[in-house]
């Protein structure tokens, strides 16, 4: 069922989605490779870097509502009990600052891969 979801996710993806995509695909962010709606577990993040251990999830509007704040929480706990970092950016971060989430997301792997 997971796998069904994470296909799902794949051809319905948002805009912020689409353009970090395009900047995260064939190793072009500092040579990670990076997963798009990848399963882990029962769950299914946005974006995914085996050799990082690293997650990346992208928030809409929805994710300012209390309940769901709680929600994500919950989710990063597991991930991050299965050796699993987390960083996530608001989907207007992604739209309005591609560059600066793209460096952040360089340096959470390794702050000398900047330079």
């Amino acid at each position: 069922m997971t796998v069904k979801r994470a296909r799902h996710f794949r051809r319905n993806s948002t805009l912020a989605e689409k353009r970090l995509w395009g900047r995260l695909r064939n190793r072009k962010a500092a040579g990670l490779k990076f997963r798009r709606q990848h399963p882990i577990g029962d769950r299914v993040v946005d974006f995914f870097c085996e050799e990082a251990k690293l997650a990346i999830e992208l928030d809409g509007s929805g994710h300012n509502r209390h309940l769901r704040e709680c929600q994500d929480l919950d989710r990063e706990l597991e991930l991050h009990g299965k050796g699993v970092r987390v960083l996530r950016f608001p989907n207007n971060s992604v739209l309005s600052n591609l560059d600066g989430v793209v460096n952040t997301i360089i340096c959470a792997v390794d702050p000398e891969l900047l330079f």
